[in-house]
């Protein structure tokens, strides 16, 4: 092998993404409402997009759909780059057959119709009913409560200070030391002053708040009036740990309480909150607006439809196609109207490609599970999305990018598409299962086992074995935490076991 320095060519062949692809790809992945706004972006960016009015849709909307149909056969994920310019000549083919007077003016633009600017105005006053209130935060909530208080300025000003750090999403904790909160971390007067407005700050609701650690928000939660108090106190300073991991005889030793006593007291110990300030913590509304529909047709077949009527069917201007070509059109005006009308005409192919393609897909996906709309989820059955990459005749790449965010809605509710794409098994009787429908099986098992003796794991892929499911024991393991369920362990109920 030899090493040098200097110029030399070399011929290659690369592929790479051409930028129509790119933009295809992209407008086949965003949803119904992101598609919306991103056609109304377009359209104030590029004044030769027009919207096709009513009789002009089912004119030309046929025609455009099939053409994208035959386009997503020869879908690939990349195609070479091929030469900008043979690209324009093609799509400038289009530009012909012009037989409308120009008009006297040039820079007027297109005028939205009345029906748009209606359709405008709808979604808007159907975007300001939907905003949720913005609900107070626990800031807001503890600095009216102090005003109340009538406090001296400095501890005022303190309590105000500490309020601030509160982690609200975590519960209401203090999560940094006080002396961080100080001008001078020896200033003894001001650690006494900060001492007490924390005291004062825990004093308040919601109670448990401003607590350092899980045993003070416990404490902070129980008084001196309650009956179990005493138990209480003791049970959270020094056994919160064995409760979590259900080691009630240890508690029994180390107390003399009872197994009965102390699942008593836990009891009551479950009815105070962890997480004090977890209602201040504003949840975002999510909306969901279907992409496609299914309806059942008479043969019992369901048949998918995509979105349409909310999405606006563009057409390029008749105006610009005409002034591309006209005589007295400079050559700056000319190229600035050959970028947009190439532009605009790349758009509209897209959302035509992205229709065609996501009706392939959802068609082929529900024909695979159209059982879940009969019977329900507990129905499904393992899909990949190669399967139906392969069926449609498209990479599966483009499926998922197909189904990503979109939602679907059926006689039986509105599904994310994505959510028909499951992992599976094959039972014993060489039917496939889905995933999902074994966790479904395990917590039905576990539901129904004896809580004296609450079975372990191996015993589990047992009992699931019973019903013709083979399962390893770590997918049982995997399964069973991702669901939530103790180990059998920390299941057992000790007062029914007898304390053994």
């Amino acid at each position: 092998m030899r090493f040098s320095l200097g110029q030399f060519t070399s011929q290659k062949q690369i592929q790479k993404l051409a930028p129509r692809m790119i933009q295809s790809m992209e407008i086949l992945q965003l949803p119904v409402l992101e598609l919306q706004e991103r056609i109304d972006q377009e359209m104030t960016e590029n004044p030769v997009l027009e919207e096709l009015e009513q009789e002009q849709l089912e004119l030309e909307g046929a025609e455009a759909l099939a053409a994208a149909e035959q386009s997503t056969q020869d879908e690939g994920e990349q195609e070479l780059i091929v030469d900008e310019d043979s690209n324009n000549a093609e799509d400038f083919e289009r530009l012909d057959d012009l037989d409308q007077e120009i008009p006297d003016y040039f820079d007027e633009l297109p005028r939205t119709s009345v029906n748009r600017v209606q359709e405008f105005s709808d979604r808007y006053h159907d975007t300001m009913a939907n905003i949720s209130q913005r609900g107070i935060t626990l800031y807001e909530h503890l600095v009216l409560q102090l005003r109340e208080l009538e406090l001296e300025d400095e501890l005022f000003s303190m309590a105000e200070r500490i309020a601030s750090t509160l982690d609200s999403e975590g519960g209401g904790y203090l999560t940094i030391p006080l002396e961080s909160l100080l001008r001078n971390d020896l200033d003894q007067q001001q650690l006494e002053l900060a001492q007490q407005a924390l005291f004062v700050l825990q004093q308040l609701d919601p109670i448990g708040v401003a607590a350092r650690n899980l045993e003070e928000c416990l404490l902070l939660q129980i008084s001196v009036e309650h009956p179990f108090y005493r138990e209480l106190h003791l049970l959270i300073t020094n056994h919160l740990e064995d409760l979590e991991h259900n080691r009630l005889p240890v508690i029994q030793k180390q107390t003399g309480l009872s197994i009965e006593d102390i699942q008593l007291i836990w009891e009551e110990l479950r009815q105070l909150n962890p997480k004090p300030a977890a209602s201040f913590v504003e949840k975002p509304v999510i909306s969901v607006v279907p992409d496609l529909f299914v309806h059942q047709e008479d043969d019992g077949r369901y048949v998918v439809s995509v979105e349409e009527r909310d999405i606006p069917q563009l057409c390029i201007s008749d105006y610009y196609r005409r002034r591309l070509k006209a005589n007295d059109a400079n050559k700056e005006e000319k190229e600035f109207l050959r970028r947009k009308l190439n532009g605009a005409q790349w758009l509209i192919d897209a959302i035509y490609q992205r229709q065609a393609t996501l009706l392939k897909v959802s068609q082929a996906i529900v024909d695979h599970q159209y059982r879940v709309i009969d019977d329900g989820l507990e129905a499904i059955i393992p899909l990949k999305m190669q399967q139906i990459a392969d069926q449609v005749g498209v990479h599966v790449t483009t499926v998922s990018r197909a189904v990503d965010d979109k939602w679907i809605q059926t006689p039986r509710g509105i599904f994310p598409l994505r959510g028909f794409f499951v992992g599976g098994t094959t039972g014993d009787d060489g039917e496939d299962v889905a995933w999902d429908n074994i966790r479904t099986k395990l917590q039905e098992i576990i539901d129904q086992e004896d809580k004296a003796k609450p079975h372990s794991d191996d015993e589990l892929v047992r009992r699931l074995k019973q019903f013709g499911l083979s399962v390893a024991r770590r997918t049982v393991t995997k399964y069973r935490k991702k669901m939530g369920v103790p180990s059998s362990r920390q299941r057992k109920d000790w007062s029914k076991a007898g304390g053994q």
